[in-house]
């Protein structure tokens, strides 16, 4: 295996050649530096690293039931959005790195994230790992999407944006300086508006950790009263179908995205090569900065697990197959890989650092 270093100058490489002229290599330094910050960080900007690496951390997962997974998720892949009847629902909410691999990598990520970040939470593994595992395993048997018109409160509650950081996110999109982006950006970008309203002022923007590099725009308009914001960027193979070549090399985001258990965003689409979505503060995702404590709630944990269940439940016979095989895995196995996939990012971490 690489070094970290190696590997991260060769995933690079390949983005840039993946990307071509479009590339952003100022993007580069701030996706590096980013991984110096700290160890979350570090686990959200290398899922390349992730796929070359765990099934030799944890070989076991190899013989697992393969299913349309997620990839890269984490703590901070969940968000919210508003479904075709306009009803908020919280979810996963990027596909990026979606590709067929052994079921129980989506959990392990998940919770390796949550050791991650637990930062003076003081869980343990266990405490983590339990209502993961229950929430999925209520998921693979009665899969549901999270609508919050009606249901889960508590959750409702807890990702609704108060007045004031309504007011600063509209202005974040208000001071991005005008750029006129590529011409295929611009065309997914107008055509993703309102027909009536105009031309929208279109600016690069810089966000995400691990899709740091691709170019990513948005388009801003004021129609019928209020901003609407639109936001395009790359989308390029997942890290998983590049290293495991024999899986197909397939973009698999739109098929699980708008999978059967889900209640999807309609304006989350892919043309082409170019991911178009919705931005608002009923639109977007939710950090782990702001709210680490309540990410890693008891509940919030098992709606975490419940949701890659919705995600995984998709295929024919994926259901039956992964409670098959939870009945067979030993006691612990979750908080066991977690905690071999935690230590084995630090010790990347650190010699990255």
């Amino acid at each position: 295996m690489p070094s970290i270093v190696a590997s991260t100058r060769d995933y690079d490489n390949w983005l840039r050649d993946q990307i071509g002229p479009a590339f952003v290599e100022a993007d580069l330094d701030r996706k590096h530096g980013k991984m110096q910050k700290n160890v979350f960080c570090f686990l959200r900007a290398t899922y390349w690293r992730w796929a070359e690496t765990i099934l030799q951390i944890c070989p076991d997962l190899a013989r697992a039931p393969e299913v349309l997974s997620i990839g890269d998720i984490h703590l901070e892949n969940f968000g919210t959005w508003r479904d075709a009847e306009s009803r908020l629902i919280w979810g996963v909410n990027d596909f990026d790195e979606a590709a067929v691999m052994p079921y129980p990598l989506d959990l392990v990520r998940l919770a390796t994230s949550a050791l991650l970040a637990r930062g003076k939470t003081g869980l343990s593994p266990e405490e983590i790992c339990t209502p993961l595992l229950e929430g999925y395993r209520k998921g693979i048997d009665k899969p549901c999407p999270f609508v919050l018109e009606r249901n889960h409160k508590w959750l409702r509650k807890a990702v609704m944006l108060p007045e004031v950081e309504r007011a600063e996110f509209w202005q974040g999109f208000a001071e991005l300086q005008e750029t006129k982006p590529p011409a295929d950006y611009e065309q997914v970008l107008i055509s993703s508006m309102p027909k009536s309203g105009g031309m929208p002022l279109m600016a690069a923007r810089t966000a995400g950790t691990g899709s740091l590099g691709r170019p990513r725009f948005v388009a801003r308009l004021e129609w019928k009263g209020g901003p609407l914001i639109r936001e395009a960027k790359a989308i390029v193979l997942s890290a998983w179908s590049r290293h495991y070549g024999a899986t197909g090399k397939r973009i698999h985001m739109m098929e699980i995205a708008d999978g059967h258990w889900r209640a999807p965003d309609p304006h989350y689409r892919l043309v082409d090569m170019i991911l178009v979505r919705r931005i608002s503060p009923n639109s977007r995702k939710i950090e782990v900065g702001k709210s680490t404590e309540e990410l890693l709630q008891t509940k919030m944990l098992e709606a975490m697990g419940h949701e890659i269940a919705n995600c995984q439940a998709n295929q024919d016979g994926a259901r039956m197959a992964i409670l098959a095989d939870l009945k067979r895995c030993p006691q612990g196995w979750l908080p066991n890989a977690a905690k071999a996939a935690a230590q084995a990012i630090e010790r990347d971490f650190r010699d990255f650092r």
